[in-house]
């Protein structure tokens, strides 16, 4: 007998031993007796109890057959094993199936690879049979190390290390299948488990990214494939974890990932870290996206302390997902995403600046290669803001563009989120230059129903404060960010680079008829875009690409806000300019002033054709026509050329090279604009926020200069302006104060109407209304009586009562109007 025994013993052996030692062949070679193992089979279908002994038994066969190296019965025990598990599915297989799992362990902790092979085959068998209870006391700790393990394996022999590795993934795959189906399953996202589980798919996953993924991406495996290739095994099963993971274990999963990515080093490069992401974004579930991007900028917080390039990759990591992400929900970390990343481009500033401070005295070539490093951070920073805002709905985008501008720190004003008192100039202008690029990207693509959507009051008058700015690429990004808000039809393109445009025509502009919302707004706001507009052109630093851009402002306002009014508005202003180059009382340079002339005649030449009257065309047309030949340089085609002969001064008595108010007035007079206010100068309005800016011009002059004037025509304008002394001054001056005191006392009332006690209000209004009343009666007690000398008679009508030719004295009540 196999056993080594005779026959009367084992007559008297139990029956379920005789028939497992049946199975077993004298030669190993001959493989399972089948008949035999029908019998076994049929014994514990029918008698299940005994399910427990048998698998005793035969992990008992199996342990001395390992020990004494007799792998074809091992080979035999477990295919044994894996037809009763198959035939099985009584309650009373749960003792059995502790007995296979001890078999299982026992292979995988042999030395032998077969060995190893055959136990993992069998545990995946095991973990696709649907148990009809759930173990309560069941754990896989040891297989998860166990597999974990193999999914490293180091065998010199490369097949050998290839066939473990992919025992080990398939282990892996079985054990979170198994988990996942029972009761039990969250016992395998604790971080113990995931902590071994995802970076050994990650190892496996890496190995291929760094032979074969810079090459190209991989087409899409074969099954056979699949089986011989560990990356895209571990792949799958990386894909599958992930998409069982639910909402309280999201993080346990996705933890470990940046943890096999730090001690790697897999940051910089980040291709991997990319694709890593990538794969974790698509195989979650979409609600729960939001948990991966509060990581990640967890993750950008631990490690805001390291190398720039290792904080750009993380960036660059944190773009992938939220591309990802913003064409689902993302729940409520918008504004999360935006805060931490303004945070992180000031740390970047601050660490850029430190670094030039630090070198001021030895400069290194390494400390350069860190101030490139930090724009790279920069840069990323920008492009997953602005690429995020791009992918909001509207309503969040309007939410983001009213963030980023209130974190846009302003000089002389201490309420801004990035502080800059810390940073000096260099460091805010680097903030606010970085910042409102974020918004030039997130403003892309908007498109608003009406302009007072995209243009806010509160976003408004922010957004034009740079614009005052001694730096032209402030103003530049201002007017870029407000052309896109503006251009609601995309004529943006067909406008770019100021020109003397033939034929308007040929650009095939679009466009509506204007709302009565634009309507309302130009009649609001419309002063302040002119405003900027005329304060623009006339700083000294401007270059060509802000003329150009302020050539676009004009032709975009024209194309999307202009009526009849705004019209007449936007010419009064093009004249405004021109005096600003004739008269030159800012001491501009020849080139400043011979491009704002340039300007002017760009766009009244675009204007004229817009508005298509022929008499002002033709005014137009021939002012172009005559610079052309006696002054080229008052164009855009010859001022803004690498080299352009200036002139040494402009003569103010060459009426033919100048756009005249009078011809222009009696050109649209004839077609029917009311062009009365066209006599009227354009004279900007001066606000609070000229102190915030550091323009050299004399504000405050000017603004006393408008309250006095406001109301006459040029010529008083002049004569009044001469006449102006320092008394004069100091009235202004003194009348400025008690503005500034009424606006003061208007904001008390309305703070304390928004912050004090309903109890203390509504006390208050009733004593004023006791007051009234017995002011009231006063008035009516006086004027029933007769007067001794009357001064005129009047009606007074209190309740019913009803009195007439009734005296009226002239009586005085300084704390009561009465009307």
């Amino acid at each position: 007998l196999s056993a080594g025994v005779c026959c009367c013993c084992a007559a008297l052996r139990p029956r379920y031993k005789r028939l497992v030692d049946n199975i077993f062949p004298e030669d190993p070679k001959d493989g399972l007796v089948k008949a035999d193992m029908e019998k076994l089979t049929f014994y514990a279908v029918s008698a299940p109890e005994k399910l427990d002994r048998i698998g005793a038994y035969l992990a008992e066969r199996l342990t001395r057959d390992v020990v004494r190296h007799r792998y074809g019965y091992v080979l035999i025990a477990m295919e044994a094993l894996d037809q009763l598990l198959m035939a099985c599915h009584s309650q009373s297989i749960k003792p059995f199936v502790e007995s296979f799992l001890h078999m299982v362990a026992k292979l995988l902790e042999s030395g032998e690879p077969k060995l190893q092979v055959l136990g993992t085959n069998s545990f995946v068998k095991f973990a696709n049979i649907e148990e009809d209870t759930p173990s309560y006391h069941r754990r896989y700790d040891f297989f998860v190390s166990r597999f974990s393990a193999m999914c490293h394996s180091c065998d010199p022999d490369p097949e050998i290390q290839n066939e473990i590795r992919i025992a080990g993934i398939r282990g892996i795959q079985g054990v979170v299948r198994k988990t996942v189906n029972d009761e039990l399953r969250a016992t395998i996202w604790e971080p113990q488990h995931m902590d071994k589980i995802v970076p050994s798919l990650l190892f496996n996953m890496q190995k291929i990214e760094d032979i074969d993924s810079r090459i190209g991406p991989p087409s899409s495996p074969t099954a056979g494939v699949k089986e011989e290739n560990p990356s895209v095994l571990a792949e799958n099963c990386f894909r599958e974890l992930l998409g069982r993971a639910t909402y309280g274990n999201m993080n346990n999963a996705v933890r470990p990932v940046f943890a096999h990515l730090d001690h790697h080093r897999l940051w910089d490069p980040n291709e991997f870290a990319v694709s890593c992401f990538k794969i974790i974004m698509y195989s979650i579930q979409a609600q729960y996206s939001h948990h991966v991007i509060q990581e990640i900028l967890g993750h950008l917080d631990v490690r805001k302390r390291d190398s720039p390039r290792v904080r750009a990759g993380i960036i660059q990591v944190l773009l992938e997902a939220v591309a990802i992400a913003a064409k689902g929900s993302i729940g409520p970390t918008v504004l999360e995403v935006f805060n931490t990343l303004l945070k992180h481009l000031r740390i970047s500033v601050d660490f850029e600046l430190s670094d030039r401070h630090s070198s001021a005295e030895s400069v290194t070539l390494s400390t350069s290669s860190k101030e490139n490093d930090e724009r790279i951070v920069q840069n990323a920073i920008i492009q997953t803001i602005g690429f995020f805002g791009s992918n909001l709905p509207d309503y969040q985008r309007s939410e983001i563009m009213m963030f980023i501008m209130s974190k846009v720190p302003v000089l002389g004003t201490t309420s801004q989120s990035l502080d800059p008192s810390n940073l000096g100039d260099l460091g805010t202008r680097r903030i606010q230059i970085m910042l409102l690029r974020s918004l030039l990207m997130v403003t892309s693509g908007y498109k608003a129903t009406t302009i007072s959507n995209a243009l806010p009051p509160p976003f408004l008058d922010p957004l034009l404060s740079p614009s005052l700015m001694e730096d032209s690429e402030l103003r530049q990004l201002v007017l870029e960010i407000l052309h896109n808000l503006i251009d609601r039809h995309d004529n943006r393109a067909k406008l770019r680079g100021i020109r003397i445009i033939p034929d308007v025509s040929d650009l095939k502009i679009k466009r509506d008829k204007i709302s009565r919302q634009d309507v309302s707004f130009m009649k609001k706001h419309g002063q302040q875009l002119y405003r900027h507009i005329y304060l623009g052109c006339k700083e000294e630093d401007n270059v060509q690409k802000n003329f150009e851009l302020l050539f676009t402002s004009l032709a975009l306002t024209t194309i999307e806000l202009a009526n009849e009014e705004v019209v007449i508005d936007l010419i009064r202003l093009a004249i405004a300019l021109q005096d600003i180059a004739i008269i030159n009382e800012d001491n501009l340079p020849m080139f400043n002033r011979c491009g704002v002339m340039a300007l002017v005649a760009a766009y009244l030449n675009f204007l004229s054709q817009m508005i298509a009257v022929p008499a002002f065309c033709q005014h137009v047309s021939k002012v172009i026509e005559t610079r052309s030949v006696e002054a080229a340089y008052f164009l855009p085609e010859t001022i803004f050329k690498e080299k352009c002969d200036l002139p040494t001064s402009l003569e103010k008595d060459e009426k033919d090279l100048f756009f005249l108010t009078n011809k222009i007035a009696e050109s649209l007079g004839g077609s029917g604009y009311n062009v009365e206010r066209l006599s009227v100068p354009y004279v900007p309005q001066v606000t609070d926020e000229d102190r915030l800016s550091r323009r050299k011009s004399i504000v405050d002059t000017v603004s006393l200069q408008v309250d006095i004037l406001s109301g006459t025509n040029t010529e008083d304008k002049v004569d009044n302006t001469e006449e102006i002394t320092f008394e004069a001054l100091k009235k202004a001056i003194e009348n400025n104060g008690l503005e500034e005191q009424e606006k003061e006392k208007r904001r008390l009332v309305i703070e304390k109407f928004q912050k004090a006690p309903f109890e203390e209000i509504a006390a208050q209004c009733e004593t004023k209304a006791n007051l009234l009343h017995d002011r009231l009666a006063q008035i009516l007690e006086l004027t029933i009586r007769p007067p001794p000398s009357p001064s005129g008679t009047m009606t007074i009508t209190a309740g019913h009562a009803h009195y007439h030719s009734v005296p009226v004295y002239e009586m005085k009540f300084p704390d009561l109007c009465v009307y």
